[in-house]
């Protein structure tokens, strides 16, 4: 009878600090030699570098888990372009969330004509397999005639202030550009923020809509989730 190997074998540390590590790194604005340093408060000397290795080891799998036990996403979307100065080239970060927050999905282009709305539509739709009932933008004509190119059906509006969701859901990103000093590449930024947005997405749980008791049973389950996902459910 064979069993899969455990993804920690051979690590100094056991998984549950492993984990608690790049659940800190993403789930809060924090550098590396931050986490280092509540790490050593805590009793356990581990450097940042070793930490950095944890994040890219270990990150992509844990976002990726998430998102196969997250649930259904809602059939109206918010879609989103900022820009982001990568080595002093603009570059354009777009987003897509639901009607509850949850980020679906992110892409790091270089423009955004129609082209660029084209391909974040494409890589959207593989990811969530089914298209909006209603998808809200500002009014840039790159995503109308995306969507026309696609047939796309359902509703689309297009405000300046209705998609004030969508531009708000930029935020966590900007405050973690501040904090690392801008991205070392597009490539950099991709791949980091397709780990960071569904680990940091998962934990924030609209306090300010919710009631105490429904934000405690929340928080229960996202933690529950959480270990199920880094395999600490099967190494209790």
């Amino acid at each position: 009878m064979s069993t899969t190997p455990s993804p920690y074998r051979g690590f100094r540390f056991p998984a549950a600090i492993i984990n608690e590590a790049v659940w800190l790194y993403h789930g809060f604005s924090l550098s590396l030699r931050e986490v280092e340093l509540m790490l050593a408060a805590r009793g356990i000397e581990v450097s940042y570098e070793t930490i950095r290795e944890w994040r890219l080891r270990f990150g992509r799998e844990f976002a990726n888990a998430l998102k196969r036990r997250r649930p259904q996403p809602g059939d109206k979307w918010f879609l989103d372009e900022v820009f982001i100065r990568i080595r002093g080239k603009q570059h354009y970060l777009w987003r897509a969330i639901d009607q509850n927050g949850m980020v679906l999905d992110i892409l790091v282009q270089s423009r955004r004509n129609t082209k660029a709305a084209k391909r974040f539509f494409r890589k959207l739709l593989k990811g969530v397999r089914y298209a909006p009932r209603v998808l809200v933008t500002d009014k840039l004509k790159s995503y109308a005639a995306a969507k026309t190119d696609l047939k796309l059906g359902g509703e689309h509006r297009q405000s300046r202030y209705l998609n004030n969701a969508g531009e708000v859901s930029h935020q966590p990103t900007r405050r973690r550009e501040r904090h690392m000093k801008r991205f070392k590449s597009a490539r950099h930024a991709q791949q980091f923020l397709s780990t960071n947005s569904p680990i940091h997405n998962h934990f924030q749980l609209r306090r300010h809509l919710i009631s105490a008791t429904e934000y405690r049973a929340a928080r229960a389950r996202a933690f529950t989730t959480w270990r199920e996902a880094t395999g600490l459910a099967r190494t209790a």
